[in-house]
This record gives C-alpha cells, structure tokens and sequence, in this order.
C-alpha cells in the first residue's frame, strides 16, 4: 500500500490552515450532531489526530482508522491517560473492519477514496442503526488546491452528485453545507459537511 503521507507526518501539526481547519470541521460537527459520552465513533482518515481529539473530548471512545503508519504514530505520541485514539492501519474498503460505531466523522480524506460507491456502501455497514456520518472535504475545485496532486483521486465533489452516492449507499437525511472557507493566495477553496443517518 502507498503511503503518501510517508514524510508529511512529522510536519503535520504545523500547519496552521490544517490545525484550525480541522478544528472549524469539529465545531460544525458538534453544532450539528448530538455528540455524546456514551457513543464510540470511527474516524475516517484520521492521520494525527486533529479532528478525532476534538471529538474523543465529547465522546466515549474514538476510534482511528488510516493507511498511513506514519501518521498513525504521531496520532499515538499525542495518545494521553486522558484521551486515547484506538487505530486501525488499513483500507477498510479492501479489509473491513468487523464491527460497528455510533457515527463515522472524517476530514479532508474522501478525496483520496477512488471508488466513492464502494467507501460509503461499506461504511454503511459499519455504523449502528441511527447512527451518522459526518464528512467535511472540499466542494469542486480546479485542482490547484494540492501542490501535489499524487494520492487524489477527486478534485472536491460536486453537491448533487455527492448527495446520490450517499443515498445509494442506503443513508437518510443527507445534507450538504458549506462550513469554511480555506484561503490561499491565488485562490479559496470551500469547504462542505455532509451529514447523513443511517435508519
């Protein structure tokens, strides 16, 4: 499996678009799910942790999952007696993981996920009955937004379209906002929350 994160994980935390973002992305989660102490969440992507610290603080249990090794062993530098990061270090649509969550939250991954029907069609066995998903990424771009393009699959993701594979997959309440906008200096780029439930 290649890992594109190899070198970028020491750098990680560093990057103050990155760290702020990732924190915007788990304030408008929290604004917008019931987030509670007795829920065991999956972070998809969650490479050192940044959103999934924010939402351990408000749940029972976060739960890791990424390709990178790398980035899952600075996640467990930052592990405490307080919040710890349970991580899974593998392609959960190759290798599910065989068991369930309360609620999926990612950010800024999907865009590395090729097979878009295939992701949410196994995530959507991996989340408790009324549970959510809530996945924040960019909305369309021209892909300028990377400096290297290597490992990205979608250059953001159009609302309609987006919203179908989601309700395919078997999701209700699907919806699609903007929350952020990241600005760099040729251009912004927007950044959505889908949010769904499984019934």
């Amino acid at each position: 499996m290649q890992d594109h994160f190899h070198k970028k994980a020491d750098t990680w935390d560093e990057g103050a678009i990155r760290v702020d973002g990732a924190k915007k992305i788990a304030d408008a989660i929290s604004a917008k799910i019931t987030l509670t102490k007795e829920m065991e969440i999956m972070d998809f992507g969650v490479g050192t942790g940044l959103l999934g610290f924010e939402i351990a603080k408000l749940t029972k249990k976060v739960y890791g999952v990424d390709t990178s090794a790398n980035m899952l062993e600075k996640l467990r530098e930052k592990n405490s007696t307080d919040i710890t990061i349970e991580t899974y270090c593998q392609d959960i649509i190759k290798t599910p993981i065989e068991r369930t969550f309360d609620g999926l939250v990612s950010s800024m991954t999907l865009h590395h996920v090729e097979d878009l029907q295939a992701f949410f069609q196994t995530i959507y066995k991996n989340i408790n009955k009324n549970g959510f998903i809530a996945i924040a990424d960019l909305e369309t771009e021209d892909g300028t937004f990377h400096s290297d393009n290597a490992g990205v699959f979608h250059f953001g993701f159009d609302e309609d379209n987006l919203c179908e594979i989601v309700k395919n997959a078997g999701f209700e309440d699907v919806r699609f906002e903007n929350i952020n906008t990241i600005n760099k200096p040729k251009k912004d780029f927007g950044i959505f929350l889908l949010t769904a439930t499984k019934r």
